[in-house]
C-alpha cells in the first residue's frame, strides 16, 4: 500500500506537520501525564481508524514502559480495571471529542466534570488540544491513506 501523497517530502506537508508538532510540544510541556498523552493519542487514532498513528503511539507508548496488557485494552477501557480514575476521565473526553460530529450538542457536562475532577485548567487546555492535534493527524493519514507498520520508535526526531 503507498500513500496518495508523500507528506515527508511536500514542501507544504512539511510546514503543516512543523507547526502540528509544535502544538504537541506545547502539550507535551503542560504537565499532563505523558502516559495519559499516549492513551489518548491511541484511543482517538482507533476511533478514527488511523492505522499509521495507531502504530505510532502504541509503540511509542510501550518503548516509554506501558504493558502489552494496557495497550490491548484501551479500545475496551470501560470493562478494564487496568486504568485510572484519572486516566479514564482522559479516554472518556477523548471518545467524546473525537465522535463530536456524533453528539448533538458536543461533548456532555458530565463528561467535562469528570475530566475537570483530576485535571486542573493548564491540563485541561493541554488535553482538548491534545484531542484536536491528533485528531487532525488521523484525519490528513487516513485521507492520504498513509500506510502503518513501518513505524520505528522515535523515527521523527
Amino acid at each position: 500500500m503507498n500513500a496518495r501523497l508523500n507528506v515527508f517530502a511536500n514542501p507544504v506537508a512539511t510546514a503543516l506537520m512543523k507547526h502540528f508538532n509544535m502544538a504537541g510540544k506545547a502539550v507535551t510541556e503542560s504537565g499532563l501525564p505523558a502516559t495519559t498523552q499516549e492513551l489518548v493519542k491511541i484511543r482517538a487514532s482507533q476511533i478514527n481508524g488511523c492505522g499509521f498513528c495507531t502504530d505510532m503511539h502504541t509503540k511509542d507508548a510501550a518503548h516509554q514502559g506501558e504493558t502489552s496488557t494496557r495497550l490491548h485494552l484501551i479500545s475496551v477501557w470501560r470493562e478494564a480495571t487496568v486504568f485510572t480514575d484519572a486516566e479514564r476521565a482522559a479516554l472518556e473526553l477523548a471518545e467524546q471529542g473525537t465522535r463530536i460530529a456524533d453528539a448533538a450538542g458536543g461533548v456532555p457536562d458530565e463528561v467535562w466534570a469528570n475530566a475537570a475532577k483530576y485535571y486542573d485548567e493548564s491540563q485541561l487546555v493541554a488535553l482538548v488540544s491534545l484531542i484536536a492535534v491528533i485528531n487532525a493527524f488521523n484525519r490528513l493519514n487516513v485521507i492520504i491513506q498513509q500506510p502503518a507498520g513501518d513505524y520505528k520508535v522515535g523515527q521523527f526526531g
